[in-house]
């Protein structure tokens, strides 16, 4: 089975689950920004993942990315806006074949999340889900992840190899 893991990560939390899940599923997994998660990239995947933080209780849109370069001065480093959102990387995925999940990182108290709207994506363009999106929780706005979800993360990679 060949897996691809494809993230949006802005202070490096969705970044470190993503990878957290390539090594649960196994060998065949790789984790990818959105800018590398090319149509070639993703074209013979048999499972597509895919996860990005949740801002506004959802999908971040290219028009709040904007907005973080500078309403985000309480940050410890600035935000990586270097790769395409999530968002953009879902509307311009060709249509294909094989599984999907979907996850996001955010606060506990969450209301709505992002992952919600990434499944519906990637089902749009022929992905069936697997399941409902997996939700992995930071303790503050910034980060870091919440102890354990690592490996929580490295689970459900495995949980999702088993199914397929």
């Amino acid at each position: 089975m060949r897996a691809v893991v494809v993230y949006e990560s802005l202070w490096g939390n969705t970044a470190a689950v993503a990878r957290a899940i390539a090594e649960g599923i196994g060998p065949a997994a790789c984790a990818m920004t959105t800018d590398e998660a090319t149509p070639a990239a993703v074209a013979e995947a048999d499972l597509i993942v895919a996860g990005a933080p949740v801002l506004a209780f959802g999908l971040p849109s290219d028009r709040m990315l904007a907005g973080l370069a500078t309403s985000e001065a309480g940050a410890p480093r600035p935000p990586d806006l270097s790769h395409p959102s999530m968002r953009a990387w879902l509307a311009s995925l060709p249509s294909g074949h094989g599984r999907s999940a979907a996850f996001d990182t955010r606060l506990r108290w969450t209301p709505r999340g992002a992952s919600g709207s990434i499944r519906d994506g990637l089902r749009k363009a022929g992905y069936d889900p697997v399941g409902k999106g997996e939700k992995f929780i930071v303790t503050g706005k910034y980060g870091p992840l919440r102890e354990g979800e690592l490996d929580r993360a490295r689970r459900w990679g495995a949980e999702l190899a088993a199914t397929l």
